[in-house]
C-alpha cells in the first residue's frame, strides 16, 4: 500500500482528479479538512468561543496542525498543490515539514508561481502542474508502468 498525503489549495477538484486516476493502484490518500468553514471554525466549535478573532485562528491552526502532522508523518509521499488564485502558506509549510522529514514531495503548480516557489520546489522530488501528472508518477512508482 502507498500511502499519499494531499495538501494545499482547497478550491479546485484536484484531489479527486488524482483519486479518480489511480483507480487500481493499492494507495490510501489522506488530506487535511477541505470545508474551509470547518477548518477555520474547528478550534473553537470544540474547545470553545473566543472574542478575539487571533486566538480564534490560533486554536483551529493549532487543532489542524495536529491532523496535518500526523497525516504528513504517516504518508510515504506528499503531494503538495499550490493553486492559482490563493495563497496558500500552509501548503508551504507542509512542504517544508515534508522535507525535514525526508519524505518524497511532489509539488505541483502552474508556471506563473515557479519563481516565487523556487526554494520549495528544490526540496521535491518531482514538479508538475496537472493532477494526471501526480497520478501518472504514483502509478510509475507503485507499479513502473509508463503512461500509455
Amino acid at each position: 500500500m502507498l500511502r499519499v498525503y494531499l495538501s494545499g489549495e482547497i478550491h479546485t477538484s484536484w484531489r479527486d482528479d488524482i483519486i479518480r486516476a489511480t483507480d487500481g493502484l493499492n494507495v490510501e490518500f489522506t488530506s487535511p479538512v477541505t470545508d474551509h468553514d470547518a477548518s477555520d471554525d474547528c478550534g473553537v466549535a470544540i474547545l470553545g468561543a473566543e472574542d478575539q478573532k487571533f486566538w480564534h485562528d490560533h486554536k483551529g491552526a493549532k487543532l489542524n496542525a495536529i491532523r496535518t502532522r500526523k497525516g504528513i508523518e504517516e504518508a510515504d509521499v506528499i503531494v503538495v498543490r499550490f493553486g492559482e488564485k490563493y495563497k496558500q502558506w500552509n501548503a508551504a509549510f507542509d512542504a517544508g515539514y515534508a522535507a525535514a522529514l525526508g519524505k518524497s514531495l511532489i509539488v505541483m503548480h502552474g508556471p506563473d508561481h515557479q519563481h516565487a516557489l523556487k526554494e520549495v520546489d528544490a526540496a521535491a522530488l518531482a514538479v508538475c502542474e496537472t493532477p494526471q501528472q501526480v497520478a501518472d508518477m504514483l502509478r510509475y512508482v507503485q507499479t513502473g508502468q509508463l503512461p500509455a
